[in-house]
């Protein structure tokens, strides 16, 4: 994955994150159960192109539900893969299950 890729550890490292960007914020959620393992490990690759591609306009973190359960409720996350674009922290978009970069270009580009 990417180095430009947040890995918050806790809902308080993932809250801080948000605080400090000063751009959009692409939160990409993740699971470590069996049926998630495969599809959240297809969308690491892509959030991390997207990551390297959106430099300075957006930033990217991948929050576990299990160590974010707070940011998981907050954004209405009920499984992994899931993406959440905010802006000042207030989503303006949602998107579930495995997308391509093409497909993740597009939720953001009409948002951004």
């Amino acid at each position: 994955m990417a180095k430009r890729v947040h890995r918050p550890r806790e809902d308080a490292e993932f809250d801080f994150i948000l605080g400090m960007s000063g751009v959009p914020v692409l939160a990409y959620f993740t699971g470590t159960w069996p049926k998630a393992i495969e599809p959240c490990r297809v969308m690491d690759l892509v959030v991390g192109g997207i990551a390297d591609d959106y430099t300075g306009r957006l930033t990217v973190v991948r929050a576990d539900i299990t160590r974010c359960p707070a940011a998981t409720e907050r954004y209405g996350i009920t499984g992994a893969p899931s993406c959440v674009l905010l802006k000042e922290g207030e989503a303006v978009a949602h998107g579930t299950g495995p997308m391509t970069i093409a497909e993740v270009r597009k939720f953001l580009d009409g948002h951004l």
